[in-house]
């Protein structure tokens, strides 16, 4: 088989194996149980006596065997392997595979008190397996591995005893096969001393290959940073979880007025606006819509919440072949928006494209709203989704609740008020030409979605993936300004509107031509694409890093990247010597990227942070200013002892 072949098998094979996995998340029979692995209470404690055949057995053991305030423990996972089996490393040791997506081993806190600080979790150096079923070698633990999860007791707490819940995750696999993935939620317990109380190390011989370094730390408070308006909120109690709700619902909210959700608003107003004389209908179908945009987000919950390896909301265009099929249904929808479904077309075109202004219509309209939300952030939506990601299931369930209502709710409103839509013109040449404009720019991000797709099948990590498709993408737009303006000189009698119309159309066809240019365009910052090594090495040489997390479907990192990172002055200031602008593009199946994202606590992107020359994070956002990121750099070269930064020319 071709290689060409096996790119395209590589994307198909991965979402293959997360339908897979949501079929196989209710199995009555996993390969291990809750029970096989709950453990409660200091030290190492034995699995049930009872021989099992399962491949892989875990274990927890703590440091010491009490903890007080201001004191670092460890807890140690140990994963013991049967002969013959080995699981699948960590992300970050993981390699490309071609059409083989492993599933890392990953030790995720779901649940545990406010005043733990967390440190990143450290997995064992992994060895090649030779394997079967992939190309190459897989990075594998066996026998025993063990995982450290360093902490700090960081707020007064009065003896007794904390308890924290994890989601232990992994894949067995032999020579041959490769079992399905094991989600394992795990408790453990240790207990609080007084602070005149002496402690005891217990457990030593597991802990003498642990080495503490820096890393990042969680305070069990959600922050949240929009261009430099900072506030956090603690979810201790009821009124401060309401509050946080309250938030996603804002935050879904905005995700109305991000680029990949823009397209398809004149969608729902000009079938509103058909169904605006009846108002029971006009209702109905803003209504459904409602529902399909809150299915799609409590399924998206549902599947965070319980699949193993589903952390984050855009996940789901981290598969070329998801990305690919969006775009061919959007482009469908634009055909018939555009006018073409007169032609007689082959009888599925019109299934996956209904009529707006029915009720599964508006139903599906909905839910492909909420899809093609995913790709994008808004503000507030990022920190409370990664938030809801590490807790319990129906807290989970409520949170995204909360952003499926946000989003959905703009659409309640306009249906319950016929009103506010009713001054959309229905019928003739305006109707139409709207219509058909919409319909081109749908054709865009048709080609932008497909564009981002064929790009994550072709990107070979770290490497940056290919721009080319923004010219197709632009073309369809200049394409629609075109018409925009032809068209309303031909059909406008009144000349306000045609000299207002046309103007609009010439400007985006000018906006076009200059948004290709730019998106094609490397910029001005000469980026080292992330890997561990490279970062290891700034770090060594005592280097700001100016770490940028971005991928090709998510037009929010593309637009603070053009506004804010290719400004004159951070550009001037990302070529310094003693400063690295290092990004991690997450289009493909970038592992390093990805398990970066983790370890720092982040499910979602854009995302931008800056490290010392010691590795210490001084700043991290996901909408930043010019002026947050020059501050950012001088508090990291300070803290290095290195002055401040000069002033830009």
């Amino acid at each position: 088989m071709s290689d060409h072949s096996n790119r395209f098998r590589k994307p198909f094979l991965g979402f293959v194996v997360l339908v897979s996995i949501l079929l196989s998340a209710g199995s009555p029979d996993p390969l291990l149980s809750a029970d096989d692995a709950t453990v409660v209470g200091p030290g190492l404690l034995s699995q049930p006596g009872v021989e099992s055949p399962k491949p892989v057995k875990t274990q927890t053991a703590w440091s010491v065997d009490g903890v007080r305030i201001g004191d670092t423990v460890i807890l140690a996972v140990v994963f013991n392997i049967q002969k013959g089996f080995h699981i699948n490393a960590d992300a970050a040791q993981l390699m490309p595979m071609g059409g083989f997506k492993p599933v890392p081993t990953r030790v995720t806190v779901t649940q545990a008190p406010a005043g733990l600080r967390f440190e990143s979790v450290r997995y064992p150096r992994a060895r090649a397996v030779k394997v079967a079923f992939a190309q190459g070698e897989l990075m594998s633990f066996e026998n025993q591995a063990v995982v450290y999860l360093p902490m700090t007791l960081v707020t007064a707490t009065a003896p007794g005893e904390i308890r924290i819940s994890l989601q232990l995750t992994y894949q067995a696999c032999d020579e041959r096969i490769c079992l399905f993935p094991q989600l394992v939620p795990t408790e453990v317990a240790l207990p609080v001393v007084e602070k005149s109380q002496e402690t005891n190390v217990i457990n030593q011989p597991l802990f003498a290959d642990f080495q503490p370094i820096a890393g990042p730390v969680s305070t069990g408070r959600i922050d949240f940073n929009l261009f430099g308006w900072h506030f956090s909120l603690s979810t201790g109690s009821w009124w401060g979880f309401g509050a946080l709700l309250l938030v996603a619902g804002i935050g879904g909210f905005l995700l109305n007025f991000t680029p990949c959700v823009l397209p398809l608003i004149p969608v729902k107003i000009i079938s509103l606006s058909n169904a605006s004389q009846d108002q029971s209908r006009c209702l109905a179908l803003g209504l459904t819509m409602f529902l399909g945009v809150l299915v799609f987000w409590m399924a998206l919950g549902a599947a965070i919440a319980l699949v193993a390896g589903f952390t984050a909301t855009n996940q789901l265009f981290q598969y070329p072949f998801f990305t690919i099929s969006i775009g061919i249904i959007i482009a469908v929808m634009a055909l018939g928006m555009c006018g073409l479904f007169s032609i007689r077309l082959p009888g599925f075109l019109y299934r996956i494209n209904p009529n707006q202004e029915s009720l599964h219509g508006s139903l599906l309209l909905g839910i492909l709203t909420a899809i093609l939300s995913t790709p994008c952030t808004a503000p507030f939506m990022g920190a409370a989704a990664a938030w809801a990601a590490t807790r319990h299931p129906i807290t989970t369930l409520t949170t995204f609740a909360a952003i499926g209502i946000g989003m959905a709710l703009p659409y309640l409103v306009l249906s319950a008020s016929p009103r506010l839509v009713r001054k959309m013109p229905r019928t003739g040449p305006a109707s139409v030409l709207i219509k058909q404009v919409m319909g081109l720019f749908m054709l865009a991000a048709a080609a932008y979605f497909i564009g981002t797709g064929v790009s994550g099948i072709l990107t070979q990590p770290p490497n940056p993936p290919g721009r080319l498709y923004w010219w197709v993408v632009m073309l369809c737009s200049g394409a629609a300004g075109s018409w925009l303006a032809i068209r309303t000189v031909q059909v406008a009698s009144a000349r306000l509107p045609r000299i207002i119309f046309a103007g609009l159309g010439l400007l985006i066809l000018a906006l076009s031509i200059f948004g290709g240019l730019r998106l094609t365009d490397q910029g001005p910052v000469d980026w080292v694409n992330y890997t561990p090594e490279r970062f290891r090495e700034a770090v060594g040489n005592n280097q700001v890093v100016v770490m940028v997390f971005t991928a090709e479907w998510c037009l929010n990192c593309k637009a603070l990247e053009q506004g804010v990172l290719h400004s004159r002055k951070v550009a001037s200031l990302l070529a310094s010597n003693d400063v690295i602008p290092m990004k991690a593009d997450i289009t493909g199946n970038n592992v390093w990227g990805k398990e970066k994202l983790r370890e720092l606590g982040h499910l979602t992107i854009p995302l931008l942070v800056v490290f010392t020359g010691t590795g210490e994070e001084v700043f991290r956002s996901d909408f930043y200013t010019t002026e947050q990121v020059i501050e950012a750099v001088s508090n990291a070269r300070s803290a290095a002892g290195k002055g401040s930064i000069p002033t830009a020319g």
